[in-house]
């Protein structure tokens, strides 16, 4: 029977039960079933999936999945080959390892380093490791001595010192903590930079015998001295005298290793196996505040996200990222809470305030806009300045996709600008293509999900939803009010009118007729942030299949971009669009759109043109030809005479055969969907009708899409069909004899 390192209790190995993650072990086994559950341990990464970091514990491989990460996968610094630090937290039957992830990634970050072999535990040879490192752990006489100010804290970010000692004055030590409540609370609070301590710290072997009523009596006296401390030292911060300067968060990189106050609201907050991390917003910026406690337990639990705060603490540079340890925090009420307030909302709706729109061209349907494009912008710089996410939703179409990075382009540097982790630009923007262009259930419902998720686990803001290219239908109109339902705020930027009753759904609304979506986005986009307008002048040529204004025509080949060009990057834009279409495709999109990386589009845009006609020479060898009053209507069965799953899709092919036919209209038709491409506006509604008159059990159906489109029931397919085409040619004569 040996003594805990730590705390000096009697115990079979090093380290006691309850200090088991207090230190980092090196495992020696070669089976899973070898390690302990707990503990974390040093490790090395192997390598990275979509789902995680595979990480080497010795001859053994873990699973750190992305779920368990306090950040987002793409932003981890790590590379092959790193060493870190992970906790296990199980090994399942099968022999996987899920690992967990660890704040501490420094082994002086932990209070020493043990060896876990088959044989048991032991002291790590000095000779292997950097005896400086593990001083604490090679002699368990060692004690820790918590400073002043952590002694005060409550979850503060205090410094530690050392002071090794013989077993007596260990003894006296344990004696003196005893007396000393204050001191025996503190010794539990600890930095996050700093090795983690425990109310235990204090004691060795020869102190661990004192009888358990001691312990106990010494114990309660110590929790009513701390708790009345906390209370007077929270009435001291509270008040309005302080020797502290208040300091703006956008000041702080100025300011490492100062004792700083803040005051501000709390976006969110994360526990890690670690410190409770706030995340702090004011007038100027956002900053993460990492309190302790104890590893894992939450600091400040009374404190949540939206409550305004008076944070006390030190600046910290951690990794290249500005934190602040933090010392006190509490909630701010009455006239100081109202100060804050009224501080913040001013500075925020001067911030968010586009001022004048400007239109990236001479363009009169976009400068009537101008108070839409100007309410947007401001809806979506505030969801910035407030740390809400933003999401952009577009339909996955070239339209779409440059509508969709024309707003990613203004949000992200803003992003950056207001948060000082790297990782920002990932966990408060993202962009996600939509099929057809309709945010139907099965999208709002993977949202609301996600969304869900992410304010239970790390109390985040709901998203602005941003719909370009999309959501301006009666078929998205389900999805918008599940959104409505829990209060996030929605905007659609599109180049058609809303429905009706889309348009009273929506938080903001702009759209402007004959135009592309990616021309409204785009002139939004520059309203959001003027200073990458000179980033944004070529995408709406890009987006015009025929007939690209002139005006836009002109800003694009000043800035490089001929028809040529903007041909072949409308066309590659369009064939990576059809693949992984659920997928934002970021940096390729940046690669195309905004780095003009013209081998890429040159190469994407040959496949797209061999696909295409290959695709169109085989609809045109099987298209029914059919004439009806003088009016001419080209009929395809997409179902038998396109390869359905490959590039083109439906709607990209009925638009290049509308393109090239002489005919008045085009009618592709599946098992139970029609698509109709006509050169003049249609009366969808009035058709409807006619085919509920001329085929009264084919279930005729407007699903609200972008572009024309029914549904019907398949058995009456052909009915349907003739029915359609009669239709169209009606409407097209009546249309002529209008005119």
């Amino acid at each position: 029977m040996g003594s805990c390192i730590i705390c000096g209790t009697s115990t079979d190995g090093p380290i006691c039960e309850v200090h088991q993650e207090d230190v980092l072990f090196e495992f020696e086994g070669d089976q899973p079933s070898q390690l302990t559950p707990g503990r974390f341990y040093r490790g090395s990464v192997d390598g990275y999936a979509d789902f995680g970091v595979f990480v080497d514990i010795g001859t053994v491989t873990g699973l750190l999945h992305r779920s368990k990460l306090d950040r987002r996968l793409e932003s981890l610094p790590w590379e092959p080959g790193d060493e870190v630090a992970v906790q296990v937290e199980n090994v399942r039957d099968n022999g996987d390892i899920d690992l967990g992830w660890s704040i501490r990634q420094s082994p002086d970050e932990f209070r020493g380093v043990l060896v876990d072999a088959p044989d048991g535990d032991r002291l790590l040879d000095e000779a292997d490791d950097d005896p400086g490192a593990d001083a604490a752990v090679s002699d368990p006489a060692t004690v820790t001595t918590p400073s002043a100010e952590q002694d005060r804290s409550r979850g503060g970010g205090g410094t530690t010192t050392s002071a090794t000692t013989s077993t007596n004055e260990s003894t006296s030590t344990s004696t003196s903590t005893s007396a000393s409540p204050s001191q025996s609370s503190s010794a539990s609070s600890t930095s996050t930079s700093e090795p983690a301590q425990s109310s235990d710290s204090g004691r060795t072997a020869a102190s661990a015998q004192s009888t358990a009523t001691e312990d106990a009596d010494a114990d309660t006296d110590a929790d009513a001295v701390v708790e009345a401390e906390v209370e007077a030292d929270a009435d001291e911060t509270a008040g309005e005298e302080s020797d502290i300067d208040r300091v703006p968060i956008e000041a702080l990189r100025d300011r490492v290793g100062d004792r700083v106050r803040l005051e501000g609201e709390v976006v969110s907050t994360r526990q890690t196996s670690g410190p409770t991390v706030f995340e702090l917003r004011d007038e100027t910026g956002v900053v993460d505040c990492a309190a302790f406690v104890e590893a894992g337990v939450r600091a400040y639990p009374e404190i949540e996200p939206d409550d305004v705060v008076r944070l006390d603490g030190e600046v910290r540079l951690r990794r290249e990222e500005i934190q602040v340890e933090t010392e006190s925090l509490v909630a701010l009420e009455g006239d100081a809470l109202e100060a804050v307030h009224e501080r913040m909302d001013e500075a925020l709706a001067e911030q968010a305030s586009p001022g004048s729109v400007e239109p990236l061209a001479d363009d009169d349907a976009v400068a009537g806009a101008a108070d839409a494009i100007a309410d947007a912008a401001q809806t979506i710089r505030r969801a910035v300045l407030e740390s809400r996410p933003v999401v952009v939703r577009h339909d996955a179409t070239t339209d779409g996709y440059v509508a969709g990075a024309a707003i990613e382009r203004a949000v992200l540097p803003l992003v950056a600008e207001q948060h000082t982790s790297s990782d920002a630009v990932y966990h408060y923007f993202d962009r996600r293509p939509l099929e057809d262009g309709v945010y139907d259930m099965n999208d709002a419902t993977k949202d609301v999900t996600r969304m869900l998720g992410d304010r239970e686990r790390h109390d985040e803001k709901l998203p602005l939803f941003v719909f370009a290219a999309a959501g301006s239908t009666a078929a998205s109109l389900d999805g918008l009010e599940l959104l409505d339902v829990y209060g996030a705020p929605r905007i659609v930027v599109d180049g058609r009118p809303a429905d009706k009753s889309v348009a009273e759904e929506l938080d903001s609304l702009v759209t402007v007729e004959d135009r592309t979506a990616a021309t409204v986005a785009a002139n939004v986009a520059a309203a959001v942030n003027d200073e990458v307008r000179e980033d944004l002048v070529h995408l709406p040529a890009i987006s015009y299949w025929d007939d690209v204004p002139a005006g836009y025509a002109d800003l694009a080949a000043e800035a490089g971009v001929d028809a040529e060009a903007a041909r072949r990057l409308r066309e590659a834009i369009a064939l990576e669009a059809h693949y992984q279409s659920y997928e934002d495709k970021r940096e390729l999109i940046v690669d195309l759109l905004f780095d003009k990386r013209t081998g890429l589009a040159e190469q994407v845009s040959d496949q797209f043109r061999t696909k295409l006609e290959a695709e169109v020479e085989t609809a045109m060898a099987n298209l029914d030809e059919r004439e009806v009053d003088g009016v001419s209507v080209a009929v395809l069965d997409t179902d038998s005479y396109t390869h359905r799953y490959d590039f083109p899709e439906t709607r990209l092919l009925l638009d290049e055969l509308h393109r090239r036919l002489d005919a008045d209209a085009v009618v592709g038709f599946g098992t139970d969907v029609l698509h109709v491409r006509s050169d003049d506006e249609l009366d969808l509604a009035a058709i409807v009708e006619s085919l509920r008159e001329a085929a009264p059990n084919a279930g005729v159906n407007d699903p609200g899409a972008r572009q024309p489109k029914l549904e019907f029931l398949a058995g009456e397919r052909d009915a349907v069909v003739d029915a359609v085409v009669d239709a169209v040619a009606a409407q097209a004569v009546a249309t002529s004899a209008s005119r």
